[in-house]
Protein backbone atom coordinates (compact mmCIF):
# COMPACT_ATOMS: atom_id res chain seq x y z
CA UNK A 1 0.00 0.00 0.00
CA UNK A 2 1.56 3.27 -1.00
CA UNK A 3 1.71 5.69 2.07
CA UNK A 4 2.69 8.98 -0.17
CA UNK A 5 0.57 11.88 0.87
CA UNK A 6 -0.25 14.09 -1.86
CA UNK A 7 0.22 17.59 -2.69
CA UNK A 8 -1.96 19.73 -1.74
CA UNK A 9 -3.01 21.89 -4.44
CA UNK A 10 -3.89 24.64 -2.28
CA UNK A 11 -1.00 24.83 -0.41
CA UNK A 12 1.47 24.74 -3.44
CA UNK A 13 -0.54 28.06 -4.81
CA UNK A 14 -0.25 29.39 -1.45
CA UNK A 15 3.49 29.20 -1.27
CA UNK A 16 4.73 25.30 -0.94
CA UNK A 17 5.69 23.66 2.34
CA UNK A 18 5.78 25.11 5.77
CA UNK A 19 9.26 27.67 6.33
CA UNK A 20 10.88 26.36 9.43
CA UNK A 21 10.70 27.98 12.84
CA UNK A 22 13.07 30.47 13.26
CA UNK A 23 13.70 34.29 13.79
CA UNK A 24 9.92 36.01 12.17
CA UNK A 25 10.43 37.33 8.92
CA UNK A 26 10.12 41.06 8.23
CA UNK A 27 6.83 42.05 9.12
CA UNK A 28 6.03 44.06 6.10
CA UNK A 29 7.43 41.23 3.56
CA UNK A 30 7.94 38.08 5.11
CA UNK A 31 4.43 37.67 6.29
CA UNK A 32 3.00 37.78 3.15
CA UNK A 33 5.47 36.56 0.92
CA UNK A 34 5.90 33.23 3.43
CA UNK A 35 2.14 32.83 2.54
CA UNK A 36 1.45 32.89 -1.02
CA UNK A 37 3.37 33.46 -4.24
CA UNK A 38 1.67 35.92 -6.99
CA UNK A 39 0.61 33.86 -10.06
CA UNK A 40 2.42 35.12 -13.17
CA UNK A 41 1.17 32.40 -15.79
CA UNK A 42 -1.79 33.21 -17.86
CA UNK A 43 -3.67 30.59 -18.07
CA UNK A 44 -4.25 31.12 -13.93
CA UNK A 45 -7.49 33.24 -13.15
CA UNK A 46 -6.54 36.41 -11.11
CA UNK A 47 -7.63 36.66 -7.27
CA UNK A 48 -9.59 39.83 -7.91
CA UNK A 49 -10.40 40.25 -4.47
CA UNK A 50 -6.36 41.37 -3.70
CA UNK A 51 -5.21 44.53 -3.88
CA UNK A 52 -5.92 47.39 -5.91
CA UNK A 53 -3.77 47.73 -9.38
CA UNK A 54 -4.10 51.20 -8.90
CA UNK A 55 -0.79 52.80 -7.64
CA UNK A 56 -0.80 53.78 -3.53
CA UNK A 57 0.49 57.79 -5.46
CA UNK A 58 -1.45 57.72 -8.41
CA UNK A 59 -3.53 60.33 -9.18
CA UNK A 60 -6.27 58.38 -9.79
CA UNK A 61 -6.65 57.26 -5.35
CA UNK A 62 -6.17 61.14 -4.66
CA UNK A 63 -9.44 61.63 -7.00
CA UNK A 64 -11.15 58.79 -4.98
CA UNK A 65 -10.31 60.33 -2.04
CA UNK A 66 -11.06 63.93 -2.52
CA UNK A 67 -14.62 62.66 -4.22
CA UNK A 68 -15.44 60.45 -1.14
CA UNK A 69 -14.86 63.36 1.46
CA UNK A 70 -16.75 66.02 -0.86
CA UNK A 71 -19.63 63.06 -0.41
CA UNK A 72 -20.01 63.19 3.02
CA UNK A 73 -18.98 66.72 3.50
CA UNK A 74 -22.03 67.30 1.89
CA UNK A 75 -24.36 64.46 3.00
CA UNK A 76 -26.15 67.19 5.68
CA UNK A 77 -27.01 69.46 2.97
CA UNK A 78 -29.35 66.84 1.20
CA UNK A 79 -30.45 64.61 3.81
CA UNK A 80 -31.46 64.95 7.59
CA UNK A 81 -28.30 65.92 9.66
CA UNK A 82 -28.96 63.36 11.96
CA UNK A 83 -29.80 60.40 9.74
CA UNK A 84 -26.17 61.52 7.66
CA UNK A 85 -24.46 61.04 10.98
CA UNK A 86 -25.72 57.62 11.52
CA UNK A 87 -24.47 56.52 8.39
CA UNK A 88 -21.17 57.76 9.37
CA UNK A 89 -21.13 56.30 12.78
CA UNK A 90 -22.90 52.86 11.19
CA UNK A 91 -19.92 53.08 8.78
CA UNK A 92 -17.19 53.03 11.37
CA UNK A 93 -19.39 50.43 13.35
CA UNK A 94 -18.79 48.00 9.97
CA UNK A 95 -15.26 49.00 9.22
CA UNK A 96 -14.28 47.67 12.86
CA UNK A 97 -16.28 44.31 11.67
CA UNK A 98 -14.49 44.30 8.49
CA UNK A 99 -11.48 44.55 10.61
CA UNK A 100 -12.39 41.10 12.18
CA UNK A 101 -14.09 39.29 9.63
CA UNK A 102 -11.98 40.47 6.53
CA UNK A 103 -8.59 40.66 7.69
CA UNK A 104 -8.63 38.69 10.48
CA UNK A 105 -10.96 36.11 9.51
CA UNK A 106 -13.03 36.30 12.83
CA UNK A 107 -16.76 36.93 12.45
CA UNK A 108 -18.12 38.33 15.62
CA UNK A 109 -21.71 38.42 16.63
CA UNK A 110 -21.13 40.32 20.08
CA UNK A 111 -19.86 43.87 18.89
CA UNK A 112 -22.69 45.46 19.62
CA UNK A 113 -21.40 44.58 23.07
CA UNK A 114 -18.56 47.69 22.34
CA UNK A 115 -20.96 49.71 20.57
CA UNK A 116 -23.45 49.84 22.95
CA UNK A 117 -21.42 49.48 26.00
CA UNK A 118 -19.26 52.71 24.72
CA UNK A 119 -22.55 54.41 24.11
CA UNK A 120 -23.74 53.90 28.22
CA UNK A 121 -20.23 54.96 29.07
CA UNK A 122 -20.22 57.99 26.58
CA UNK A 123 -23.76 59.22 28.03
CA UNK A 124 -22.74 58.61 31.82
CA UNK A 125 -19.96 60.37 31.69
CA UNK A 126 -21.24 63.26 29.47
CA UNK A 127 -24.22 63.29 32.61
CA UNK A 128 -22.25 63.33 35.55
CA UNK A 129 -19.19 65.11 34.40
CA UNK A 130 -20.34 67.75 31.91
CA UNK A 131 -17.25 67.51 29.95
CA UNK A 132 -17.24 68.37 26.35
CA UNK A 133 -18.82 65.46 24.43
CA UNK A 134 -15.17 64.19 22.63
CA UNK A 135 -14.13 63.43 25.68
CA UNK A 136 -16.76 61.57 27.06
CA UNK A 137 -16.53 59.73 23.59
CA UNK A 138 -12.58 58.79 23.80
CA UNK A 139 -13.97 57.34 27.67
CA UNK A 140 -16.39 55.20 25.92
CA UNK A 141 -13.67 54.03 23.43
CA UNK A 142 -11.39 52.92 26.27
CA UNK A 143 -14.32 51.36 28.10
CA UNK A 144 -15.13 49.28 25.18
CA UNK A 145 -11.28 48.11 24.75
CA UNK A 146 -10.96 47.47 28.23
CA UNK A 147 -13.83 45.25 28.23
CA UNK A 148 -12.98 43.57 24.91
CA UNK A 149 -9.43 42.34 26.39
CA UNK A 150 -10.90 39.49 28.68
CA UNK A 151 -13.70 38.81 26.21
CA UNK A 152 -10.97 38.43 23.37
CA UNK A 153 -8.76 36.29 25.87
CA UNK A 154 -11.28 34.26 25.63
CA UNK A 155 -13.00 33.96 22.38
CA UNK A 156 -9.93 34.01 20.21
CA UNK A 157 -9.28 30.27 21.42
CA UNK A 158 -12.63 29.22 19.09
CA UNK A 159 -13.09 29.74 15.53
CA UNK A 160 -15.47 29.74 12.86
CA UNK A 161 -19.37 29.21 14.40
CA UNK A 162 -17.64 29.14 17.74
CA UNK A 163 -16.01 32.11 18.23
CA UNK A 164 -19.05 33.67 16.73
CA UNK A 165 -21.43 32.13 19.62
CA UNK A 166 -19.33 33.18 22.29
CA UNK A 167 -18.58 36.49 21.61
CA UNK A 168 -22.79 36.81 21.31
CA UNK A 169 -22.64 34.75 24.90
CA UNK A 170 -20.75 37.79 26.47
CA UNK A 171 -22.92 40.32 24.57
CA UNK A 172 -25.47 39.20 26.16
CA UNK A 173 -24.29 39.33 29.52
CA UNK A 174 -23.66 42.98 29.05
CA UNK A 175 -27.11 43.21 27.90
CA UNK A 176 -28.79 41.64 31.23
CA UNK A 177 -26.36 44.02 33.02
CA UNK A 178 -27.43 46.93 31.24
CA UNK A 179 -30.64 46.06 31.82
CA UNK A 180 -30.88 44.90 35.21
CA UNK A 181 -28.66 48.26 36.77
CA UNK A 182 -31.17 50.87 36.55
CA UNK A 183 -30.03 53.25 39.25
CA UNK A 184 -27.10 53.85 36.40
CA UNK A 185 -28.26 52.51 33.07
CA UNK A 186 -31.66 53.92 33.09
CA UNK A 187 -32.70 49.96 32.65
CA UNK A 188 -35.68 49.59 30.37
CA UNK A 189 -36.28 53.26 30.35
CA UNK A 190 -32.18 53.53 28.76
CA UNK A 191 -29.86 56.78 29.63
CA UNK A 192 -31.91 59.54 28.40
CA UNK A 193 -30.99 63.17 28.38
CA UNK A 194 -27.35 63.12 27.25
CA UNK A 195 -25.91 66.27 26.47
CA UNK A 196 -23.71 67.65 23.59
CA UNK A 197 -21.20 69.79 25.60
CA UNK A 198 -18.51 71.58 23.19
CA UNK A 199 -16.32 74.50 25.25
CA UNK A 200 -19.66 76.52 25.45
CA UNK A 201 -20.40 76.44 21.46
CA UNK A 202 -24.24 76.70 21.22
CA UNK A 203 -24.22 76.33 17.59
CA UNK A 204 -22.81 72.76 17.77
CA UNK A 205 -24.67 71.65 20.90
CA UNK A 206 -28.15 72.73 19.81
CA UNK A 207 -27.63 72.58 16.06
CA UNK A 208 -27.62 68.94 14.83
CA UNK A 209 -26.22 70.37 11.01
CA UNK A 210 -23.34 71.87 12.85
CA UNK A 211 -22.53 69.12 15.31
CA UNK A 212 -22.29 66.75 12.05
CA UNK A 213 -18.78 68.43 11.43
CA UNK A 214 -17.80 67.82 14.56
CA UNK A 215 -18.75 64.72 15.09
CA UNK A 216 -17.57 63.72 11.72
CA UNK A 217 -13.91 64.71 12.30
CA UNK A 218 -14.19 61.91 15.38
CA UNK A 219 -15.73 59.57 12.82
CA UNK A 220 -12.96 60.59 10.14
CA UNK A 221 -10.51 59.58 13.04
CA UNK A 222 -11.39 56.60 13.58
CA UNK A 223 -11.67 55.33 9.80
CA UNK A 224 -7.93 56.50 9.71
CA UNK A 225 -6.91 54.18 12.31
CA UNK A 226 -8.62 51.15 10.73
CA UNK A 227 -6.58 52.25 7.41
CA UNK A 228 -3.31 52.54 9.06
CA UNK A 229 -3.96 49.20 10.72
CA UNK A 230 -4.66 47.32 7.30
CA UNK A 231 -1.81 48.97 5.37
CA UNK A 232 0.85 48.16 8.19
CA UNK A 233 3.67 45.40 9.06
CA UNK A 234 0.82 44.70 11.40
CA UNK A 235 -1.97 44.26 9.19
CA UNK A 236 -0.15 42.34 6.99
CA UNK A 237 0.40 39.65 9.92
CA UNK A 238 -3.42 39.71 10.25
CA UNK A 239 -4.02 39.12 6.44
CA UNK A 240 -1.21 35.91 7.17
CA UNK A 241 -3.20 34.61 9.96
CA UNK A 242 -6.66 34.57 8.13
CA UNK A 243 -4.96 33.07 5.39
CA UNK A 244 -3.05 30.03 7.20
CA UNK A 245 -2.44 30.93 10.66
CA UNK A 246 -0.83 27.31 11.22
CA UNK A 247 2.08 28.75 8.31
CA UNK A 248 1.88 32.11 10.49
CA UNK A 249 2.85 30.06 13.64
CA UNK A 250 5.26 28.01 11.96
CA UNK A 251 6.74 31.48 11.11
CA UNK A 252 6.99 32.63 14.66
CA UNK A 253 4.00 34.37 14.94
CA UNK A 254 1.94 34.60 18.19
CA UNK A 255 -1.27 33.30 16.62
CA UNK A 256 -3.53 34.06 19.67
CA UNK A 257 -1.76 37.51 20.61
CA UNK A 258 -2.32 38.81 17.26
CA UNK A 259 -5.86 38.40 17.07
CA UNK A 260 -6.30 39.34 20.75
CA UNK A 261 -4.72 42.94 19.65
CA UNK A 262 -7.24 43.42 16.60
CA UNK A 263 -10.25 42.19 18.57
CA UNK A 264 -9.20 45.10 20.61
CA UNK A 265 -8.58 47.48 18.21
CA UNK A 266 -12.02 46.40 16.64
CA UNK A 267 -13.58 47.36 19.98
CA UNK A 268 -12.19 50.37 20.22
CA UNK A 269 -13.23 51.34 17.07
CA UNK A 270 -17.05 50.25 17.42
CA UNK A 271 -17.00 52.29 20.65
CA UNK A 272 -15.44 55.08 19.02
CA UNK A 273 -18.77 55.23 16.55
CA UNK A 274 -20.85 53.93 19.45
CA UNK A 275 -20.00 57.21 21.77
CA UNK A 276 -20.68 59.92 18.51
CA UNK A 277 -24.18 57.61 18.10
CA UNK A 278 -25.26 58.35 21.84
CA UNK A 279 -24.45 61.72 21.51
CA UNK A 280 -25.96 62.73 18.61
CA UNK A 281 -29.48 61.25 19.95
CA UNK A 282 -29.18 62.55 22.97
CA UNK A 283 -29.69 59.01 24.65
CA UNK A 284 -29.02 55.14 25.10
CA UNK A 285 -31.27 52.69 25.29
CA UNK A 286 -30.75 48.62 25.38
CA UNK A 287 -31.47 48.21 21.47
CA UNK A 288 -28.01 49.33 21.09
CA UNK A 289 -26.88 45.95 22.78
CA UNK A 290 -29.02 43.55 22.01
CA UNK A 291 -28.15 40.77 19.83
CA UNK A 292 -30.15 42.20 16.63
CA UNK A 293 -27.78 45.23 16.45
CA UNK A 294 -24.53 42.65 16.06
CA UNK A 295 -26.43 40.91 13.26
CA UNK A 296 -27.41 44.36 11.53
CA UNK A 297 -23.44 46.08 11.60
CA UNK A 298 -22.69 42.32 9.98
CA UNK A 299 -25.02 42.83 6.94
CA UNK A 300 -23.54 46.21 6.45
CA UNK A 301 -20.59 44.47 6.11
CA UNK A 302 -21.30 41.88 3.64
CA UNK A 303 -23.58 44.39 1.69
CA UNK A 304 -20.65 46.94 1.64
CA UNK A 305 -17.84 44.23 1.12
CA UNK A 306 -16.25 42.27 3.27
CA UNK A 307 -12.20 42.89 3.40
CA UNK A 308 -12.88 46.11 1.59
CA UNK A 309 -12.60 48.33 4.67
CA UNK A 310 -14.61 51.59 2.51
CA UNK A 311 -17.27 48.69 1.89
CA UNK A 312 -18.66 49.35 5.18
CA UNK A 313 -19.64 53.34 4.72
CA UNK A 314 -21.21 52.41 1.47
CA UNK A 315 -23.28 49.51 3.24
CA UNK A 316 -24.53 51.98 6.12
CA UNK A 317 -25.46 54.18 3.32
CA UNK A 318 -27.95 51.97 1.78
CA UNK A 319 -29.18 50.36 5.27
CA UNK A 320 -29.27 53.21 6.77
CA UNK A 321 -31.11 55.59 4.39
CA UNK A 322 -33.16 52.75 3.45
CA UNK A 323 -34.73 52.68 6.46
CA UNK A 324 -35.29 56.19 7.21
CA UNK A 325 -37.21 56.39 3.83
CA UNK A 326 -39.43 52.97 4.81
CA UNK A 327 -39.77 54.35 8.25
CA UNK A 328 -40.98 57.85 7.25
CA UNK A 329 -43.38 56.22 4.92
CA UNK A 330 -45.13 54.75 7.51
CA UNK A 331 -44.30 50.96 5.94
CA UNK A 332 -43.59 48.60 8.90
CA UNK A 333 -41.93 45.68 7.25
CA UNK A 334 -38.24 47.07 6.75
CA UNK A 335 -36.60 44.10 7.62
CA UNK A 336 -38.49 42.42 5.11
CA UNK A 337 -36.87 44.76 2.95
CA UNK A 338 -33.53 45.00 4.06
CA UNK A 339 -33.85 41.19 3.43
CA UNK A 340 -34.58 40.92 0.19
CA UNK A 341 -32.19 43.08 -0.56
CA UNK A 342 -29.08 41.15 1.03
CA UNK A 343 -30.57 37.92 0.09
CA UNK A 344 -30.23 39.95 -4.04
CA UNK A 345 -26.63 41.64 -3.64
CA UNK A 346 -25.06 38.36 -2.11
CA UNK A 347 -26.58 36.18 -4.39
CA UNK A 348 -25.80 38.78 -7.43
CA UNK A 349 -23.04 40.52 -6.52
CA UNK A 350 -20.49 38.19 -4.40
CA UNK A 351 -17.87 40.94 -3.08
CA UNK A 352 -20.38 43.53 -1.93
CA UNK A 353 -21.10 47.03 -3.32
CA UNK A 354 -18.28 48.41 -3.14
CA UNK A 355 -15.88 45.24 -3.66
CA UNK A 356 -17.89 44.45 -7.06
CA UNK A 357 -16.91 48.03 -8.26
CA UNK A 358 -13.46 47.44 -7.31
CA UNK A 359 -13.34 43.95 -9.13
CA UNK A 360 -14.79 45.71 -12.41
CA UNK A 361 -12.20 48.95 -12.13
CA UNK A 362 -9.51 46.29 -11.85
CA UNK A 363 -10.48 44.22 -14.72
CA UNK A 364 -10.57 47.57 -16.92
CA UNK A 365 -7.14 48.67 -15.84
CA UNK A 366 -5.66 45.15 -16.67
CA UNK A 367 -7.25 44.98 -19.58
CA UNK A 368 -5.93 48.93 -20.97
CA UNK A 369 -2.13 47.25 -19.49
CA UNK A 370 -2.62 44.28 -21.91
CA UNK A 371 -0.43 44.85 -24.53
CA UNK A 372 -2.91 45.21 -27.78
Amino acid sequence: MSTDRREDPTERRRGGSHAPRGRPAAAGRGATEGMSTELTTPSKELDLAQASVIPRRGPWRALLLLLGLLVVLLLPWYIYPPVAMDIMCWGLFAISVDLLLGYTGLLSFGHAAFWGGSAYCTGIIAIKSGLPFPIAILGGAVFAMLIAVPIGYLSVRRTGIYFAMVTLAFAQMLYFIANQWRGLTGGENGLQGIPKSFFGVEAIETDSFYFYYVGLLIIVAGIFVAWRVVNSPFGRVLTAIRDNPARARALGYDVEKYKIMAFVISAGLAGLAGGVFAISHGFASLQELVWTTSGKVVLITVLGGIGTLWGGIVGAGIVVTLEDSLASSGFDGIGLITGAIFVVIVLLFRHGVWGTARNLLRRWVLGRRRPR
